[in-house]
């Protein structure tokens, strides 16, 4: 199993800091945040942590009208599973129920997807996750060939099944993400959904009538080009795992790939936009 470090990083005052580290650490190799008490958790896998790029995160804040003290623990390869059992509250949206099996019935509201995550971060509860099932709820997925680009546990991959999909491919660069995924989809009995590990190179065929992206800002505008040559005419392109302040540079970027902008959502400054490929 993997290790990974535990970065603690406390901010007086908190915001808008908690945000702008989630950002910085992210384009680091930082994979999973979580807030408890004001406490920003960043998570890594030990063999990708540079404690060189730490050290000018960090330093970045100095100079700035904030207060900032950090740990740092690594946490040995554990059972993902048993700990998001002891921690994973359901994920009420309001198009989709997000639920682990170990959830009641009570929480099995609408369409319900059932995730166990083990070892794969995404789980429905950041906000881009949310956003991306708005964004994905407004779109005509009846018949639609689906690229799932970073699809972690699969659950984006499920749901464009669930709205009607007929192919849906799901890509990870880790191994450990595409068999979690796979045992989601055959959990929520979808057969139409292939899960293939590697980057963007190794999506080999293209037609793609949606693809679907929850990454990171950096992956996002190097992928840019690819997503524009594998997407059919007319099709849909939403992008989402970065904040609002990077909308800019998103749009301007895919523009310049041939995209045009369709629709923003936001929620706590998190951001998802949809493109049309013209």
């Amino acid at each position: 199993m993997l290790n990974y470090f535990e970065l603690s990083i406390a901010f007086e005052p908190f915001e808008p800091f908690n945000d702008i580290a989630v950002a910085w650490l992210s384009d680091i190799g930082f994979e999973s945040f979580v807030e408890e008490n004001n406490v920003l958790k960043a998570y890594i896998q030990e063999e990708a942590f540079d404690a060189t790029k730490l050290k000018e995160v960090l330093s970045n804040f100095q100079g700035e009208q904030v207060q900032v003290s950090h740990s740092l623990v690594l946490i040995p390869g554990q059972n993902w599973n048993e700990v998001w059992e002891r921690e994973f509250p359901p994920v009420i949206l309001e198009n989709v129920s997000i639920v682990a099996p170990f959830h009641s019935s009570e929480y099995r509201v609408g369409r319900v997807i059932e995730i166990e995550p083990k070892m794969s971060f995404g789980t429905g509860h950041h906000a881009t996750t949310g956003l991306m099932c708005q964004a994905m709820d407004s779109i005509d997925f009846r018949q639609a060939k689906v690229l799932d680009m970073g699809t972690g546990t699969g659950v984006l991959a499920i749901f464009a099944e669930m709205l009607g999909a007929s192919e849906v491919v799901g890509v990870d660069i880790e191994s450990w993400s595409v068999a979690n995924a796979a045992e989601n989809a055959q959990r929520n009995r979808c057969n139409k959904v292939e899960f293939i590990l590697g980057d963007i190179d190794a999506v080999t065929e293209g037609d793609f009538q949606v693809i679907l992206a929850n990454i990171n800002k950096n992956v996002l505008t190097r992928h840019l080009s690819h997503y524009q040559s594998l997407l059919s005419d007319d099709g849909v392109l939403l992008l989402s795992g970065f904040f609002t302040f990077d909308n800019d540079e998103i749009v301007h970027k895919a523009e310049s790939c041939g995209f045009q902008l369709q629709k923003t959502y936001e929620k706590e400054n998190w951001s998802c936009l949809q493109f049309l490929k013209v």
